[in-house]
């Protein structure tokens, strides 16, 4: 995954609140990331290394284990709404649905969304993010904490709602089923390449 360094110049942006997915086409490519929720920008910066560490090992341990018709990819363009978009760390979706997909997928191609929470996205990944998802119907939302040893937080939708989160500390096998089995170890994620 490619990072820009942050700029100390001015970012123009085009457009005006609320935003909406076609203003944000019109934004420059400027380091930042750019998502919206109900046309507020919410605008964070590349990820920090271990970040980006933690979303190349599950990568590869959900490549490994998902079978053919699905296709676990990173940092998709999710629109879920004209004034609502996001850009998840890590998402399943069948295979079918990338060729299909030009630009940016919709809520019902993901099977699973997944955010790795940095300290500058901690509340928007704990809450505003679980809740939007849940919205759009989005039917398994892991949260990964890196501050805690690292943890999975499995939710499950049930209704418009996520169920209370299963857990999964670093330590023992986490024994996941949704959206296929896999069982890993949160602890691998933070872990340096042997």
């Amino acid at each position: 995954m490619a990072t820009t360094e942050p700029t100390t110049r001015r970012t123009v942006l085009h457009g005006e609140p609320p935003f909406t997915v076609d203003d944000l086409l019109t934004f420059p490519d400027d380091g930042n990331r750019y998502e919206l929720f109900n046309g507020s920008l919410l605008v964070s910066p590349s990820p920090i290394p271990l970040h980006q560490r933690a979303i190349a090992r599950l990568m590869r341990i959900l490549e490994d284990a998902a079978p053919p018709e699905y296709e676990p990819m990173q940092e998709v363009n999710l629109r879920v709404s004209d004034r609502d978009f996001f850009i998840p760390d890590l998402v399943v979706v069948p295979t079918e649905t990338v060729e299909e997909t030009e630009l940016m997928f919709a809520p019902r191609d993901l099977l699973l969304a997944v955010e790795i929470v940095s300290p500058s996205t901690r509340a928007r990944d704990r809450h505003l993010k679980r809740a939007a998802y849940a919205a759009a119907g989005i039917p398994v939302y892991w949260r990964i904490e890196l501050s805690d040893g690292p943890s999975i937080h499995v939710h499950e939708l049930a209704g418009d709602e996520y169920k209370p989160a299963e857990r999964h500390d670093a330590g023992e096998a986490a024994n996941l089923s949704v959206p296929f089995e896999v069982s890993f170890d949160p602890a691998v994620l933070v872990r340096p390449r042997a």
